[in-house]
């Protein structure tokens, strides 16, 4: 979120498109983690299958967002 905040106000639709595809990455890292945490048995399996799922939700929702801001640029 504060990746996204930041490239909005730094103004322009690449700077936010840039910040964008920063939060998206995030949110890729974030899976990592989750595995561990699921591997050293610190979450359960269903933990870990719920947060990952809202995981790739959220980069669903960021990727449309960047196809909506490439859209309206062309």
């Amino acid at each position: 979120m504060d990746n996204i905040a930041e490239g909005f106000e730094r103004g322009g639709n690449n700077e936010f498109k840039n910040s964008l595809s920063i939060a998206k990455g995030e949110t890729g890292e974030l899976k990592s983690p989750l595995y561990r945490c699921m591997g050293n048995k610190y979450i359960a399996a269903e933990d870990f299958r719920e947060m990952y799922s809202l995981a790739d939700e959220l980069t669903r929702m960021i990727t449309g967002f960047m196809n909506c801001l490439i859209r309206a640029t062309i």
